[in-house]
């Protein structure tokens, strides 16, 4: 064994780069170099001995030798260049000289070495090469036929060995020539046996591959028909392997998406380069995983197909297959989903950023110009010759704007305050039928000076309910002032309560300019104002329905809003009759409810009012 290493080592070191990793080509330069190297080197080192035993040689016996040390060169000449296939066509044509040369002097087609023009083909087959094998074969035919030719005109010398030399001869070259056969038979066999172990072992590499890769590996018809897939599916889409082929992998795909499927499989047969393709799959559901909720479940899939390097019998008959390689990638769809939704939220925080910037600017500076302008005057009194009525009128709009000024700083100071979480609630009993009264009798005076109908609907057998009084006024106050503001002159705002199960429903309609659909959802954001914010005719910060959706949440509370265009909104706001706070409010939670039960700047402005 340690003698049959050393010669592969050395074998090895001899051969061409482009042999040494490729385990059956290597198996086949070794097989073809390691014969020719021993064989000759042994006639080689016989060559003294022979010249010693028999003295001078001959010239036929000096060709023998100098054949039989030749292919060294072969072996070199397949060292060097790598070219299997032109090796042994100079293999082919050094035998086929050498028996020409011997059988054209020892009696043409009659010698004992015409026998060994029968090898030349058989040592070729070695080659694998179906042109190597058809040129060997050619070539000894065409030196059969030349010793015939020659034999036939007498162009060959006279035998002079008698009938028992040739008799000896003839079984010589004859036995010769089966030994030879029989160890290329044997070195056939061989290469087969070594070309058959590593199928095999190719094989279990890609079956183990196939096995735990947790990518799927599928092989498709151009119609998206499977023909294979990996077992890899069975965890991905939980069911067998089996239920998959033909069009059952189909059948799974979501039927969205089998357009960009088949579009993707056939362009890949059709064209000849790779296609990527995304698309949804359903997935089954283990049993134990089966609740109540049945829904179907599908998983986002990335699939890969390139065609497939048809074998000569499929591409004879025209029809394309594809490989592809599918991979779950619903992770990163949902990651993509939630990008997708910050971007979103972060674009309407820049645009509520500056609709903020807009309305405060517009807030600010009209009473701002108000208070400026008429304190003006009033310290050029002197000069304008304002009299004591001018000069109360103007103090008064003074004082008014300045109001204005302090209801929104204390809008936006006390949403601050709700989202740093600092703002604490305090439920106590109350008759929430007084309080709705006071609030409707506090914004009388506002609709009677818009020509508005206020209607309160308020029955006297309303429960007594705990939560926090100053919440309920700020909520029945922004509802009812919002109503009035966005409700033309001759208009009507009605006021209801009732007890439905254990909540109380508040609803404000109104029959005024209503509100948009784009619009509806997004009411009750911070800042938002329905239409556009440079074309708006009312004034406001857009904090009204801001407050009030985060009071009733507060409560444990809904709050929902129906309205249409040019025909009016109502919301209704459900309150449960009995609240108990929670022990500890989550952050989270807490930055989600953004009002104040400071009193708006419609309540203040009431209030100056009625105590005017």
């Amino acid at each position: 064994m340690i003698v049959l290493n050393i010669i592969r080592d050395c074998l090895d070191a001899l051969l061409h780069p482009s042999a040494r990793y490729d385990a059956l080509t290597r198996a086949r330069h070794r097989a073809f170099m390691a014969p020719r190297l021993l064989g000759s080197l042994a006639v080689f080192a016989a060559f003294p001995v022979y010249l010693a035993m028999r003295g001078a040689p001959t010239a036929l016996e000096v060709a023998a030798f100098a054949w039989l040390i030749a292919p060294i060169l072969l072996s070199w000449f397949l060292s060097r260049t790598g070219r299997y296939e032109g090796a042994h066509v100079l293999s082919s044509l050094a035998l086929a000289g050498f028996v020409m040369t011997v059988a054209m002097t020892t009696g043409g087609i009659e010698s004992f070495a015409a026998i060994w023009l029968v090898v030349v083909p058989l040592e070729a087959a070695l080659s694998a090469s179906r042109r190597v094998v058809a040129f060997a074969s050619a070539l000894a035919m065409a030196c059969t036929a030349l010793l015939i030719v020659f034999g036939h005109f007498g162009m060959l010398p006279a035998s002079e060995a008698s009938a028992a030399v040739r008799g000896t001869l003839m079984a010589f070259g004859v036995a010769s020539a089966t030994l030879y056969a029989v160890g290329l038979a044997f070195g056939a066999e061989s290469l087969a046996r070594i070309s058959v172990s590593l199928l095999y072992l190719e094989e279990d590499r890609y079956r183990l591959l196939a096995r735990n890769m947790s990518d799927v590996i599928s092989r498709h018809r151009r119609n998206g028909a499977v023909q294979f897939i990996s077992p890899a599916a069975e965890a991905m889409l939980g069911t067998q392997v089996t239920r998959l082929l033909g069009h059952g992998l189909f059948d799974r795909v979501h039927v969205a998406d089998r357009p960009a499927y088949l579009t993707a499989l056939s362009d890949a047969a059709r064209g000849g380069e790779a296609r990527s393709v995304e698309f949804r799959l359903r997935r089954d559901t283990p049993r134990g995983e089966r609740g109540q909720n049945s829904q179907v479940d599908f998983i986002w899939v990335e699939m890969r197909c390139r065609p497939l390097e048809q074998a000569s019998e499929t591409a004879a008959s025209g029809e394309a297959e594809v490989v592809a390689v599918m991979r779950d990638v619903t992770d990163r769809k949902i990651q993509e989903q939630a990008l997708e939704l910050a971007r979103t939220a972060a674009e309407q925080a820049d645009a509520s950023k500056t609709r903020f910037l807009a309305t405060m600017s517009h807030e600010l500076r009209t009473p701002l110009n108000a208070i400026i302008g008429f304190s003006e005057m009033i310290v050029q009194e002197d000069v304008l010759m304002i009299d004591a009525a001018r000069r109360k009128e103007y103090a008064q709009l003074i004082n008014d704007s300045g109001q204005h000024l302090l209801g929104v700083v204390n809008g936006i100071l006390d949403m601050s305050k709700m989202e740093s979480g600092n703002f604490e609630i305090s439920p106590e009993p109350f008759a929430p039928r007084a309080a709705m009264l006071n609030c409707c009798n506090l914004l009388a005076l506002k609709a009677r000076e818009s020509g508005i109908d206020l209607v309160t609907r308020a029955p006297e057998d309303l429960p007594v309910m705990t939560g926090d009084p100053r919440a309920f006024k700020q909520i029945m106050l922004n509802l009812v002032a919002n109503a009035i503001k966005f409700t033309e002159r001759g208009g009507t705002v009605t006021v209801s309560a009732s007890v439905e199960g254990s909540r109380l429903l508040l609803r404000v309609r109104d029959n005024g300019v209503g509100i948009a659909a784009d619009d509806l959802k997004r009411i009750g954001d911070p800042f938002f104002q329905a239409g556009k914010t440079y074309q708006r005719r009312h004034e406001g910060t857009g904090l009204g329905l801001s407050i009030v959706k985060s009071l009733v949440g507060m409560h444990a509370g809904e709050m929902s809003v129906q309205s249409k265009v040019d025909e009016g909104t109502t919301v209704t706001v459900a309150l449960p009759l009995a609240f108990t706070p929670p022990a500890e409010l989550p952050q989270s939670n807490i930055a989600t409810l953004t009002p104040a039960l400071r009193p708006g700047p419609q309540d203040q402005a009431h209030q100056v009012k009625k105590s005017a």
